[in-house]
């Protein structure tokens, strides 16, 4: 569901759900990793009833869709589904890399993006946050994903956390 409206979703190479709010059509360039291509083509292919986990650990994620800053390319990337009272939370994690991941730059400069969770696609606004609101999120995020912890221990950045609210 998109804005209220049920639509079935576009599985070609064009931009899915990405008017009105994001900036125009463009092409769908799957991620250059592969698990990352497969779970994402096998996800929408049964409009998020299969490949809905993370790898071989059971635990759920959803697709979030932008557009990239710099090819302007519709981009597409699961993340650990961590949600609360309808807002969703990303985080930039890239496993303790000591950089962050590209889609984080994509969501600084265009923030609203679509997520689908099952089959429940909807647009949100994301925003990084800070102080206790970020303490607040980043406590249930580990709850979810325990990983995210050591992977803070890995790296001597602050992973950043991301709040998607409903548009």
């Amino acid at each position: 569901m998109i804005n209220g409206e049920n639509r079935t979703p576009s599985h070609d190479q064009r931009g899915v759900g990405l008017t009105g709010g994001m900036s125009g059509e463009g092409d769908y360039q799957p991620s250059s990793q592969k698990w990352v291509r497969d779970q994402v083509a096998a996800f929408e292919a049964s409009n998020g009833s299969a490949a809905n986990t993370l790898r071989d650990t059971g635990m759920p994620i959803v697709v979030v869709t932008n557009r990239g800053r710099n090819s302007g390319a519709v981009r597409k990337t699961p993340v650990m589904r961590v949600e609360h009272d309808g807002r969703y939370l990303m985080v930039a994690s890239q496993g303790g890399a000591p950089k962050h991941p590209a889609w984080y730059y994509n969501l600084l400069a265009e923030p609203v993006v679509e997520l689908q969770d099952g089959a429940t696609r909807s647009r949100f606004r994301t925003r990084v946050l800070d102080g206790q609101e970020r303490e607040l999120w980043w406590e249930r995020a580990v709850a979810e994903y325990p990983p995210y912890a050591d992977y803070q221990r890995r790296t001597d950045r602050v992973i950043p956390v991301l709040l998607l609210e409903p548009v």
